[in-house]
């Protein structure tokens, strides 16, 4: 996984290398009359937006919590994603107008200056992909990578089309094709809106198998119990556990070893960097279902709650009465 330094940097670059890729398609489509070369420079206006928003993204998760964020600002990322998901599918509804209007009266296309339009989009694209391959664990990074591959295979069928247009002078592949990747840039779009809304709705991250991390925690020694499991990302590489563990009557200090073993275990085995694990003893609250609205009863005797992570919640100790 990449330093936020790395990323902003690899970012930088491949936004320069997409936007020369956006002139020379879009002036090639214009030349040639392609709508498939105009459709692919379009798709690479996407890859700039996405390119530009994954860079505010990083460096707006960087920034320190304060007051009023106190987990800082990891969700940007997901915003952004967010939007860039709605950018596209403006696009997909762009570009199938106006295909649907070429089917209906065709336009002459110049197929050379579309091959030779898309080749360069290829080139730089497949270097952009490489460089953006080495650090998808975070969604910004990964939808920016989705972006670049999708429009390199958009280049490959732009070459083809104009190919096509050279040899038999068929001018309704450039409308097809133009479809073709209109429903390329949506599938993307769908991936992106469904995985930033499981996280906006806090939804289990689908790395996460909650029957592998209860038997985690149950698998503890002295553990006896749990309740009100919950786990979140706070972004797409940042990830939250709460829990109540019901543990036999021992020391505040053992009741603390064991926090800090489950602290240890949870971040190694599941990548969970911020746990709040309250332990429970003398007076369990009992097996509860894990719905949010089910477990908010204050709690008499609490014996240790532990924060790991930045930053812990203000209060998050209670010591026993």
């Amino acid at each position: 996984m990449g330093t936020v330094r790395d990323r902003i940097s690899t970012l930088k670059l491949a936004l320069a290398l997409t936007c020369l890729v956006l002139v020379v398609e879009l002036a090639g489509g214009l030349a040639s009359h392609s709508l498939a070369l105009l459709s692919d420079a379009g798709h690479v206006l996407t890859d700039v937006f996405a390119l530009g928003l994954a860079w505010f993204a990083v460096a707006q998760a960087n920034r320190p919590a304060d007051k009023s964020r106190s987990y800082g600002y990891h969700r940007v990322s997901i915003l952004a994603a967010l939007l860039n998901s709605i950018v596209l599918i403006g696009i997909v509804i762009a570009i199938g107008y106006e295909a649907l209007r070429r089917l209906a009266n065709p336009e002459p296309v110049q197929g050379g200056i579309v091959i030779v339009a898309a080749l360069v989009g290829i080139a730089i694209n497949t270097y952009v992909a490489f460089g953006l391959r080495g650090d998808t664990h975070n969604l910004n990074m990964r939808a920016a990578l989705m972006h670049v591959t999708g429009d390199i295979g958009a280049s490959i069928g732009v070459v083809v089309a104009g190919a096509v247009i050279l040899l038999t002078g068929w001018l309704y592949i450039d409308p097809l094709l133009s479809l073709a990747i209109a429903v390329l840039i949506a599938f993307g779009a769908w991936r992106i809106v469904r995985e930033t809304v499981n996280l906006l709705l806090e939804g289990t991250p689908r790395e996460i198998d909650l029957a592998a991390v209860t038997a985690e925690i149950t698998g503890t020694e002295l553990v006896s119990g749990m309740h009100d499991l919950h786990v979140w990302a706070l972004s797409s590489d940042e990830m939250a556990l709460s829990v109540h563990v019901v543990v036999d009557d021992c020391p505040l200090r053992e009741a603390e070893h064991v926090v800090r073993d489950l602290e240890r275990r949870l971040c190694d085995r599941f990548s969970i960097g911020h746990t709040t694990i309250q332990v429970e003893s003398c007076h369990p609250c009992g097996e509860i279902n894990h719905g949010a609205g089910e477990h908010n009863h204050p709690h008499d005797r609490v014996r240790v709650i532990s924060s790991a992570g930045h930053p812990p919640a203000a209060g998050s100790v209670a010591p026993p009465r």
